[in-house]
């Protein structure tokens, strides 16, 4: 049995900050993705978290979209 501190640490979702940085864009471009409801978000009380899960689907799905225009 694998104890809690054997357990690999994963971070299932980010602040605003470490969000951006992940997609490798500005705080201000972030927020006005997430103004326009086109980067997935989740606001629990006053705080807005990026799911990384849900990040990497919606990059994915921004690359395939851009593969398929392309060609």
């Amino acid at each position: 049995m694998i104890t809690e501190e054997q357990a690999p640490k994963t971070t299932l979702a980010l602040r605003p900050r470490e969000a951006a940085r992940a997609l490798g864009i500005s705080e201000r471009t972030l927020w006005a993705w997430t103004h326009d409801g086109t980067v997935p978000h989740v606001r629990v009380g006053r705080t807005i978290m990026y799911p990384v899960d849900g990040l990497r689907e919606w990059l994915t799905r921004q690359a395939q979209q851009k593969q398929g225009a392309a060609q």
